[in-house]
């Protein structure tokens, strides 16, 4: 039998994996008034199998953090209580689930910022792309509002709190967002980052600030229950950087010091959200200096996901659109089956059931 490297398990420090293919965070839109609803519940529950990985999608940290309608809080009593039994659900059938803490940033609108007020960022220069990183939907970002020294302290709090919560809420750890064009995207970039202070300028200080987001979750809710994810060759949002591999690299020996987890990284080839390019960068550099265990993601197949594992060019493959739209791709990648075909138009739409729990399983497909 030809040997499957996806489908071989893993020791993700405490967590025992039984395969490398992890459920990507993916914003859905379906979570209405900013709390996780009841449908989540069956949609995550269809992509859990014993001792798989799932990670959640983005949840605001605070009521500044929210960026696009309907996504999920973490910073509330409700939004808490409302993550409660979807993550039980996950857990009722072996799952292990970390919930993402996300911040937009500069990627939000007046309309998602309290009183109306203008988004924050490290910087008050506005994102100039006329659409969302999905390169479809149009947008129009304000100019944010530049963060004191004081109110970035305010921010790392707001991450620490939110990872409390999440805890509370039953999660087995948190995804840290640093990807993406999202805030900690935006500290990290030479292209947004221009402060004067020590948040910007040199590598070091723009990585400042991710890295005490870091410290403060890991030392909040223990450095075994922390991930991170990030884009360094991303230009997401208008958030490109003029050496993205010297960021990768020094986030990935930086974060060596704290001890988490795991590192996510998204693939250099990745030049939208959804579309791919052929290039000579790589994350090897980065995969080679990161000791713990090392997630990739971005545009993987069965094939390329079963390379890249078995030249150990990652531990863990994260799957996004396929996983949408195959609630069991662990079992058709076991069996090599044919996949449903996503739908790019019902990703993002407020629909409880198409397009989100409505792609059939191999057992009832005809």
């Amino acid at each position: 039998m030809k040997m499957i490297p996806l489908l071989d398990p893993y020791q993700m420090g405490s967590f025992s994996l039984s395969h490398r293919i992890v459920l990507a965070p993916m914003s859905r839109l379906r979570s209405y008034k900013f709390v996780a609803q009841p449908h989540a519940l069956f949609y995550y529950s269809q992509r859990t199998t014993q001792g798989g990985f799932l990670v959640g999608e983005a949840s605001g940290i605070s009521e500044t953090a929210q960026g696009c309608p309907n996504t999920p809080g973490i910073w509330t009593e409700e939004q808490v209580k409302a993550w409660k039994p979807i993550v039980h659900a996950v857990h009722e059938k072996g799952g292990i689930f970390f919930c993402q803490l996300w911040h937009a940033g500069r990627a939000s609108e007046y309309c998602f910022q309290p009183n109306g007020q203008p988004p924050i960022s490290c910087t008050d220069k506005p994102i100039q792309a006329k659409t969302q990183i999905d390169g479809i939907t149009e947008a129009a970002y304000p100019a944010p509002h530049r963060l004191t020294i004081h109110e970035i302290t305010q921010v790392v709090n707001d991450f620490r709190k939110a990872a409390r919560n999440a805890m509370e809420a039953g999660f087995d750890g948190v995804e840290i967002h640093g990807a993406n064009g999202y805030l900690i995207d935006q500290f990290l970039k030479d292209q947004v980052n221009d402060r004067k202070d020590e948040y910007g300028g040199s590598l070091e200080n723009r990585c400042r600030f991710p890295l005490e987001v870091v410290k403060a979750v890991a030392d909040e809710i223990g450095a075994d229950r922390v991930g991170l994810r990030l884009s360094p060759f991303a230009d997401y949002n208008d958030c490109g950087d003029s050496n993205p591999e010297a960021l990768g690299l020094y986030m990935a020996e930086s974060l060596n010091k704290y001890r988490i987890l795991y590192c996510h990284m998204i693939e250099p080839r990745m030049i939208t959200q959804f579309e791919s390019q052929k290039t000579k960068e790589s994350l090897l550099p980065m995969r080679k200096a990161f000791k713990g265990t090392f997630i990739v993601a971005g545009g993987y197949s069965r094939e390329d996901g079963n390379e890249v594992v078995a030249r150990d060019g990652a531990d863990l493959v994260a799957f996004g659109r396929l996983f949408l739209a195959n609630p069991d791709l662990p079992r058709r990648f076991e069996l090599n089956a044919v996949l449903n075909k996503y739908d790019r138009n019902t990703f993002y739409t407020y629909d409880p059931i198409v397009g989100y729990t409505d792609y059939p399983l191999l057992e009832t497909d005809n």
